[in-house]
């Protein structure tokens, strides 16, 4: 798969087939986009594009809307692209002036005359352009004068809910893993670098990582203690990770992520991890002692064997 910084900075001679969106968490909806856009252009011999948007344009439009947390980093959506099948894919940097390119001059001066278009594959209620202006309904007008197709995909379900991002972000806001991962079609996943702590995990003979996540807009699930799949230097070793700012050991402490890993001994400090989320095991809670708070990590661990 190709990335390219920028519709302008694409190049190619062949034509393409083309979604566009910000496919934020690339779940089970977005993939079924995908394999079909996938699908089509690989038929009839030509390209299969995605133009995506950096940053996510809520964040650029609405800026005094600041708690919208996304469910992967940039990095980490380009990684569930790439195996998706598709070609390659654009990220488009999203500022306020290409946020006043109206719907007609995305589609005729960038979709169709840069990239070469000549299909779009969409979702059911896609907008897009100046004011989310455009639709399907002037896709269907613009297809005819500006020789491409149109190819909508009806709501993709599970169990009648509808799949969307922001149903992942509440599951993870609420600690419901198992919805979240469903609607996913994979394990949510956080990747930090592991850096160092109060050291009390050490102290108290149940040595934790302290993971640092670089990206402040990455969604972080509702505080608690969660059994994790973690993968170091591409192994796997099982995981209890508490979220949250240890209350049994102050009121201030800062928020953190810290990840015990089961059967696991090596120094590494300032490596990146990778934490795949597999249930929630219970709320954060403060304990009278750190024996009492030993003798919950070891039944947390317990628990997270069984799951």
């Amino acid at each position: 798969m190709k990335i390219f910084r920028g519709i302008e900075a694409y190049e190619s001679n062949k034509t393409a087939y083309v979604t566009t969106g910000t496919f934020d968490g690339v779940h089970i909806g977005h993939k079924k986009i995908l394999k079909q856009l996938s699908e089509t252009a690989h038929a009839d011999g030509a390209l299969s594009v995605l133009v995506t948007f950096d940053p996510h344009p809520r964040k650029v439009l609405f800026p005094e809307q600041s708690g919208l947390q996304l469910i992967n980093t940039l990095e980490e959506k380009l990684e569930l692209l790439g195996s998706c099948g598709i070609d390659a894919v654009i990220v488009q940097q999203f500022t306020l002036e290409f946020s006043r390119t109206t719907a007609l001059s995305y589609v005729r001066d960038l979709l169709v005359a840069k990239v070469k278009m000549k299909k779009l594959v969409i979702g059911y209620d896609h907008q897009f352009g100046k004011n989310r202006e455009g639709s399907i309904e002037q896709l269907s007008e613009y297809a005819p004068l500006y020789g491409f197709q149109v190819d909508e995909i009806p709501v993709q379900e599970i169990d009648q809910v509808n799949v969307s991002s922001t149903k992942v972000r509440y599951a993870l806001n609420d600690g419901i893993i198992v919805e979240a991962n469903t609607y996913l079609g994979y394990k949510f996943f956080m990747t930090g670098e592991v850096v160092r702590g109060e050291g009390r995990g050490k102290q108290l003979s149940i040595p934790t990582a302290n993971i640092g996540i670089n990206d402040d807009d990455k969604i972080t699930p509702k505080t608690g203690v969660y059994a994790v799949e973690v993968q170091v230097d591409g192994e796997s070793f099982l995981g209890v990770v508490n979220i949250g700012s240890n209350p049994t050991f102050g009121e201030n402490n800062k928020p953190s992520i810290e990840v015990h890993i089961l059967n696991f001994d090596k120094d590494i400090y300032g490596q990146k991890i990778r934490l795949y989320f597999k249930n929630r095991i219970r709320d954060e809670k403060k304990f009278d002692s750190s024996e009492q708070l030993v003798a919950q990590i070891k039944q947390d661990i317990e628990i997270a064997k069984g799951i």
